[in-house]
């Protein structure tokens, strides 16, 4: 099957066409700031390192158009990237760790959504500690999530051809 995605035509201009691979890298990592920074933003509120005279509510409210704005730009072009060279990705133990930390930001999402996240006029009051515990686990899981497919351009040995990315390339002696 992955090697039908790596043949169709959207895997290979992407792939192999000059702009479209950069363009796109690029875009994702664009999104990523947007939305990191918006989270990140929102996270150190929960925690109360940041725009502590503000209501979380308030906070909330004014990121989350653009945090879901940002995620669907990152979901959208890290998948195009993906369709890409699926052949190369699923040998990298790098994108393995990253989709378990998407998963496990999923799980993250599930279980805090119905007491942090649905209703975030309830933390106005006192940021709770089930709040902060959340802001906690979703700085870690997105930081490896992030630092994870950044290490998958680190993977070179595991792209098809191990022997010319791994070994240092030697010169024959030659005259000077």
């Amino acid at each position: 099957m992955l090697e039908w995605i790596e043949s169709t035509q959207l895997s290979i201009a992407i792939r192999e066409g000059g702009l479209p691979y950069p363009i796109i890298g690029g875009v994702h990592l664009l999104a990523i700031a947007l939305f990191g920074g918006m989270l990140l933003a929102t996270d150190l509120r929960l925690l109360g390192w940041a725009m502590r005279s503000r209501p979380f509510s308030d906070v909330w409210y004014q990121f989350r158009p653009w945090k879901r704005l940002g995620f669907v730009i990152v979901v959208a072009t890290g998948a195009l990237l993906t369709w890409a060279e699926p052949t190369r990705l699923y040998r990298s133990p790098s994108f393995w760790v990253k989709m378990a930390f998407f998963a496990l930001v999923g799980v993250h999402a599930l279980v805090f959504r119905a007491k942090v996240y649905r209703h975030p006029e309830e933390q106005d009051a006192g940021i709770t500690s089930r709040a902060r515990l959340a802001a906690v686990l979703s700085l870690i899981l997105w930081a490896g999530l992030i630092v994870s497919g950044r290490l998958i351009a680190f993977d070179a040995s595991f792209d098809g051809d191990p022997i010319s990315k791994s070994q240092p390339k030697t010169h024959a002696p030659g005259p000077r």
